[in-house]
Formats: structure tokens, C-alpha cells, sequence
């Protein structure tokens, strides 16, 4: 679907610098910035950032994304009320991750997929040399 929409032109150059940031086009970055309006609107406790690897959904007023919070929250076998009293957060955030987390399901296991794959062995590597003290 294509949809017109007028921009005054500090918006345009906002929205084609974050595009340039993202490596994407004009269109492609505003498509994704709709998309994680809707996705806040549906979720307010979720805000978007970027990181390391990519634009991710966070935990507002946290520096949790949402992935480490369903991680966290495994292990409590999804107890919102267990899993905020161990990351200190509120109920209403922690249960507004999980919610997106069941929502946008593929996403978050990706996330969690990528972590789990961390090796000491692939972390040492990522690692300047001399970086990497082994303790024994």
C-alpha cells in the first residue's frame, strides 16, 4: 500500500538523516518508523533503540531490551510478578515485555538465539588482543 504523506522540510531532512543512519531509503525508514509507533502505541512501556546490532525494542526508563527481559523471565517460568522484583522493575513493564515478546515472538527468540550462540571462545576472538586475561 502506498500512502502520501507531507513533511515539512526540517522533517524531511530529520527523516533523511535517520534513513542514511540505518543505511536504508527514505521509504524503507519510514515504513520502519511506523511500524515501531505502532508497535510503542500498542506496547508504551516499549520503546525502540538502536544498538550493536541493530534497532531494538527496549524496556523504557531501562536499559533492558526486551530479549533479556523474556531471558530473565525464563527462568522465573514467566512470572511477571518474580521476574520485576528480580530486575527491580515494575509490574506493568515487565508484563508489557513479555506481552510483546509473545506478540512478536520470532523476533525476540532471533535475539535470544544470537546471545545463547556467545562462546568464550568467539568473545575472546571479538576481542583486541591482549584484552583477554584468563584468571585461573
Amino acid at each position: 500500500m502506498t500512502i502520501n504523506v507531507e513533511l515539512r522540510d526540517d522533517q524531511a531532512a530529520r527523516l533523511d538523516r535517520f534513513a542514511t543512519s540505518l543505511r536504508k531509503s527514505r521509504g524503507e525508514a519510514t515504513a520502519q518508523l511506523i511500524e515501531e509507533g505502532l508497535r510503542h502505541a500498542e506496547f508504551p512501556a516499549i520503546e525502540f533503540r538502536d544498538s550493536l546490532v541493530g534497532r531494538q525494542a527496549y524496556v523504557v526508563g531501562s536499559r533492558l531490551a526486551v530479549w533479556e527481559v523474556s531471558m530473565i523471565a525464563e527462568g522465573y517460568g514467566l512470572e511477571v510478578a518474580a521476574t520485576a522484583q528480580h530486575l527491580q522493575l515494575d509490574h506493568d513493564r515487565v508484563s508489557q515485555a513479555l506481552r510483546y515478546a509473545s506478540v512478536f515472538e520470532s523476533e525476540v527468540r532471533e535475539a535470544l538465539a544470537e546471545n545463547r550462540a556467545i562462546t568464550l571462545d568467539n568473545l575472546r576472538a571479538s576481542l583486541p588482543p591482549g584484552a583477554w586475561v584468563d584468571i585461573r
